[in-house]
């Protein structure tokens, strides 16, 4: 509490760890609000500007090369508080793309708006704003390998060249693999209070370059066992992916590139989507965790993935991470009394628990999928979701702006209720019995 009272103060240096879409954007929020912030990543800039995409390395971000969409609430802050950002991204490439698109036109349309992006080019755009922003300075290259302490609370960062850096308030924006929680031990303090599970899924993703293909259904299809992921980039790019249970050995074959675009075109509303040049070979990604930290010890902030961190899926991540460096600014600009932990709680945490439990009852069915056994949790509220997905599947357009609107992350989605028919799966699809036919002959 103390590092809030001191900024009321007028106290103004901040240390920002980890210059990823969450961390930039905190910099650039609190840069001009005032604050002069210093941003530190371990990871080297791009070579060349322009060539992310080719030959930017970023070992530090799991997901760098993987899939990405921005959810139409990140844009909507992004157009509200770093509207510059939004003309970068377009410059670089970025597509306008709307998901309500396959609907009739209504006045609120817009609601449904956003930019879509490879991650590299993303970041680069941030990157390039934070640059040339008034009271932030971005230094690449540099390893934080521990904390500096005052008393009980954190004072700054400790280098790998064995320099240090102080600050009145180190915001950690580190990621899902951040080390705060190791740091705070090693200096004495208590580490921060954490829940942690094993999210279950892995990935199956490739991305592709052509004539950009038109959605024919939503940009996350379940099926039985398996997920499909349909997103377009920038330009002329866009990228298709498999959700799977990290348990199904069979589907592991999904790995080899010709088993995955056989794979693939057992999914009409799909199958299209590799109608292009191959980018990449297929990239897996497994290992997710869904966890939520609490950090109270004073001087020191978790901010995006390295408060909470969800299964990437449904796409929240960005958009969590942009309203939780928001929230740090607001929580800052106010002097608030009470801990940034607890307005993250309160704030934040219902979006985390909403993604979480949609992620355990998705996980279970698709595991379920995969044995031949009915997945029918005791849960109305599960049974609800499906028959709304089922029916924004099928037609109800009352249904699927409701389901946009979930999906989107808008603050005003309706609280719709449409009767369960008992369809778990109303896109056309391969069964589990054709997939695994498929997956052995290819």
């Amino acid at each position: 509490m103390s590092s809030f009272r001191a900024f009321a103060e007028g106290m103004t240096d901040v240390l920002v760890l980890g210059a990823g879409l969450t961390g930039l954007s905190c910099a650039m929020l609190l840069a001009r609000d005032g604050h002069q912030v210093t941003v530190l990543d371990r990871d080297l800039a791009c070579p060349t500007p322009g060539k992310e995409w080719e030959e930017w390395d970023r070992p530090g971000v799991t997901q760098f090369r993987l899939a990405h969409i921005m959810l139409p609430r990140w844009h909507a802050v992004m157009s509200l508080e770093l509207p510059s950002v939004l003309d970068r991204v377009a410059a670089a490439g970025g597509q306008p793309f709307n998901f309500a698109g396959s609907l009739p036109p209504v006045p609120s349309d817009d609601r449904f708006q956003t930019i879509t992006a490879r991650r590299p080019i993303l970041e680069a755009a941030l990157a390039a704003e934070a640059a040339e922003t008034p009271g932030v300075t971005l230094r690449r290259g540099v390893a934080v390998t521990g904390l500096v302490t005052q008393g009980d609370r954190v004072a700054g960062v400790r280098l790998g060249d064995g320099d240090k850096i102080l600050a009145e308030l180190v915001v950690d924006c580190g990621g899902r693999r951040s080390a705060l929680s190791s740091w705070l031990f090693e200096a004495g303090l208590p580490a921060p209070a954490e829940e942690r599970a094993d999210a279950g899924f892995v990935y199956y993703m490739r991305h592709y370059r052509g004539d950009r293909p038109e959605p024919r259904g939503p940009l996350l299809q379940h099926h039985d066992s398996l997920s499909i992921l349909t997103l377009p980039g920038d330009t002329d790019t866009w990228s298709v992916g498999f959700v799977t249970s990290v348990r199904d050995k069979p589907l592991r074959a999904l790995r080899n590139p010709a088993a995955w675009e056989a794979a693939l075109a057992r999914y009409p509303l799909a199958a299209h989507w590799a109608e292009g040049t191959p980018l990449t070979g297929v990239e897996a990604m497994g290992g997710l965790v869904d966890q939520w930290r609490t950090v109270t010890t004073p001087g020191v902030v978790a901010v995006g993935d390295a408060a909470c961190c969800t299964n990437p899926s449904l796409g929240r991540g960005a958009t969590m991470g942009l309203l939780h460096a928001r929230l740090l600014r607001d929580v800052l600009r106010a002097g608030l009394p009470t801990s940034f932990a607890d307005h993250t709680a309160t704030e934040i945490g219902p979006w985390y628990e909403a993604t979480v439990w949609f992620d355990r009852h998705r996980i279970a069915e698709i595991d379920a999928d995969a044995t031949g056994t009915p997945y029918e949790p005791n849960d109305p509220q599960w049974t609800g979701a499906r028959a709304m997905y089922a029916a924004a599947c099928t037609g109800n357009a009352e249904a699927l702006r409701a389901q946009l609107a979930i999906a989107c992350m808008l603050p005003d989605a309706p609280d719709l209720q449409v009767p369960d028919t008992g369809i778990r799966y109303p896109l056309p699809g391969a069964t589990r019995t054709e997939l695994l036919s498929t997956l052995a002959a290819a």
